[in-house]
């Protein structure tokens, strides 16, 4: 298991399951029964997921008698939103690179010429 926040997150974040289960959780605490309805795999088998996105700092349990809800943390999400937004500015930049090379392309592309009997019209139609 990796040792720093960031790669325990990404770590946790790798697996469709525990994914499934931090956007189930985005809509309120549940159970490990109600985390488990929608996959086809055992109680013990959800809980291992839950342990590593406990392990994350992902989510938490609570104890309220016998239930023990699970519930989302967003901290370690800020920790990747904030190192995902720090890359925005280079995917900004070369968007905007793709978008002026497109223009330029576009302006010294000739128009296709009409073929043979077509009108003007029928050619701004295709």
């Amino acid at each position: 298991m990796p040792t720093d926040q960031l790669s325990a997150t990404f770590f946790a974040l790798a697996d469709p399951t525990r994914r499934g289960i931090l956007a189930q959780l985005a809509n309120g605490d549940a159970t490990v029964s109600d985390l488990a309805k929608p996959y086809d795999m055992s109680l013990a088998a959800v809980s291992k997921h839950l342990k590593v996105l406990e392990g994350a700092g992902l989510i938490s349990r609570g104890r309220d008698a016998q239930w023990r809800p699970c519930h989302l943390e967003a901290k370690p999400l800020e920790a990747v939103a904030k190192w995902a937004g720090e890359y925005e500015r280079f995917w900004s930049r070369n968007l905007d690179s793709l978008g002026a090379y497109l223009e330029d392309v576009q302006r010294k592309t000739p128009p296709t010429p009409p073929k043979r009997g077509e009108t003007e019209k029928k050619r701004k139609n295709r």
